[in-house]
């Protein structure tokens, strides 16, 4: 199943190839511990993604017409579902962003590791960045508030969901 991404795709593989579950936990957790640190002032109601049992922000930017993301986690491996997320979807027109289907992540064979509310939080992640993607997608980018609150008018800017 291709979902759009060459990026995602490689991951799905990957982890789909993986027969032993510890290993897939490993891969996750070895991605958390990549993800670069998000800056202190995206740390904010407007960066956080509704729905998570952990503390988890995401911030998607428009350079380029390509998206960029950065976020966090306070919990190792939502972060290293964010950090799949985020590696899967870096660079990605906004439009094919938006259109991803989550069925890759049954493929992914994590499902079956995860607890009923780490898998919802990552249906979770995805679909607010997919949201964020569709409003960069509509212009909302020149709307957007800034990390300071006010409203600008340059790119790159993040957007809330």
């Amino acid at each position: 199943m291709a979902t759009g991404s060459e990026a995602l795709d490689r991951i799905v593989e990957r982890l789909k190839g993986t027969a032993d579950p510890k290993r897939r936990y490993e891969y996750v957790l070895w991605l958390a511990k990549k993800l670069d640190p998000l800056p202190g002032e995206f740390r904010n109601d407007a960066f956080k993604v509704k729905g998570c049992v952990s503390q988890v922000y995401v911030v998607g930017q428009l350079v380029g017409g390509r998206l960029h993301w950065q976020g966090d986690s306070d919990a190792a491996i939502t972060k290293g579902l964010l950090a799949l997320l985020i590696q899967g979807l870096e660079g990605l027109d906004p439009a094919t962003a938006a259109a991803i289907d989550p069925a890759f992540l049954g493929e992914m064979g994590l499902q079956a590791s995860l607890t009923p509310s780490r898998a919802n939080g990552f249906l979770n992640i995805l679909r607010t960045m997919q949201a964020q993607a569709q409003a960069l997608a509509a212009g909302a980018v020149d709307q957007a508030p800034s990390a300071n609150g006010t409203a600008g008018a340059s790119n790159p800017n993040p957007v809330s969901a």
